[in-house]
């Protein structure tokens, strides 16, 4: 399974960002492979509307099952929701990507199942 972590950085130590449509890059954790890659969400960074819908779009593409970040709107939650991914809150934490994947392991993220407003 592919998991997807929102963040300010390019790879595993980077600082998690709370934001999902205008998050600075996906950082995404391959179990199978043991692997990490980084995608750009450069796109939806200054996009005027529609970032979470973009972002979404472009997340799905990548085959993630599971996103954490820490806000999810309501048109972005409908793509991702579609997409068959499954969304886990950081809440307000501000730790690393590394961090944020080993609480998830760990089980202690919560699942998001409504969109905030």
């Amino acid at each position: 399974m592919k998991i997807a972590i929102t963040a300010h950085g390019t790879d595993c130590q980077a600082t998690v960002d709370t934001r999902f449509g205008r998050a600075d890059y996906f950082v995404i954790y391959d179990q199978e492979k043991a692997a990490w890659e980084t995608i750009a969400n450069t796109q939806n960074l200054e996009a005027a509307h529609g970032a979470g819908i973009q972002a979404g779009q472009s997340l799905a593409r990548t085959g993630a099952g599971v996103l954490i970040t820490g806000h999810v709107g309501p048109k972005a939650f409908k793509v991702v929701n579609a997409a068959n991914i499954t969304i886990y809150s950081l809440g307000t934490e501000s730790g690393t990507v590394q961090a944020a994947l080993e609480a998830f392991l760990a089980g202690k993220l919560s699942p998001i199942t409504a969109p905030k407003p």
